[in-house]
């Protein structure tokens, strides 16, 4: 039976989509059974970023709505045998989306997959509350912006309130995933720190996910960042946070702390 988890925030522009294709992928890569599931309704923009948008033919809307199998929507990866897409319509309203049909397609997806990834629209609307619905897991998505935490801080509410879990009176599990940080701007408090935002938030860490070029080059290429440069600093931070998931006990790095890295070099210097 696989774990349903929502990749989810208040504000738009944090990096959902782009965390849940190299999620997504990470798992994949480390042999788990993964889909990856769009529920932006009207964008659709997961597809874009994991290289298939020529490929869709049917989508989420088409299964909810019994048009077509799931089998018919699905979308294998073609770099990852394991990594699989259910592409959300772009042509359709979030209105299409009913509670009913959702249940039913999360209920086929959990038999099929080790892993059921739902990147869900921004905000609080309807999409975004079918695609927390059935979640195990939260991973909470925030930039160290006092608006994107804030906002964030509000999805942490919802989670508690609106999930299956909630309505069973069981607890959320909730991680945050901090994206776009860059030390030397929190230095200059330029932005918040991580302290600064897990102060706020009160929800464990997941990762931190640098500032970098990498990230948008691997969208504008339809690749997952983790396997576009498995070496970057992005896809190495998504790598491990994908192990946490799993259980690994990864010690949390900020990446790009040089400050921290020279204490360490002279610390063992002075030994």
């Amino acid at each position: 039976m696989a774990r349903v988890m929502v990749v989810t925030s208040g504000k738009g522009g944090v990096g959902k989509t782009t965390s849940t294709a190299a999620l997504g992928a990470a798992l994949a890569q480390g042999g788990q059974n993964v889909v990856v599931v769009d529920f932006d309704v009207g964008l659709r923009n997961l597809d874009l970023v994991m290289g298939a948008e020529r490929r869709v033919v049917y989508d989420l809307i088409n299964v909810v709505q019994g048009d077509a199998k799931l089998s018919q929507a699905l979308i294998r990866d073609k770099r990852i045998d394991t990594l699989s897409l259910l592409p959300a319509s772009q042509t359709r309203d979030k209105d299409n989306l009913t509670t009913e049909g959702v249940d039913r397609v999360m209920a086929e997806l959990r038999e099929r997959f080790d892993w059921v990834i739902c990147d869900s629209p921004a905000g609080i609307e309807r999409g975004a509350t079918l695609a927390m619905r059935h979640a195990d897991v939260a991973v909470v998505v925030t930039n160290p912006e006092v608006s994107s935490v804030r906002d964030s801080d509000r999805i942490i509410g919802i989670l508690d309130a609106k999930t299956l879990k909630a309505e069973r009176g069981e607890r959320m599990e909730k991680h945050l995933l901090l994206t776009r940080y860059d030390v030397a701007r929190a230095e200059r408090g330029d932005m918040l720190k991580v302290e600064d935002v897990l102060e706020i938030l009160s929800i464990p860490l997941l990762g931190i996910i640098p500032e970098s070029p990498e990230v948008l080059r691997a969208s504008n290429t339809g690749t997952p960042v983790t396997l576009s440069d498995a070496t970057s600093a992005p896809a190495r931070a998504y790598m491990d946070a994908a192990r946490r998931l799993n259980g690994a006990d990864i010690p949390m790095t900020i990446p790009g702390d040089r400050k921290g890295l020279l204490g360490r070099l002279f610390g063992r210097r002075a030994a």
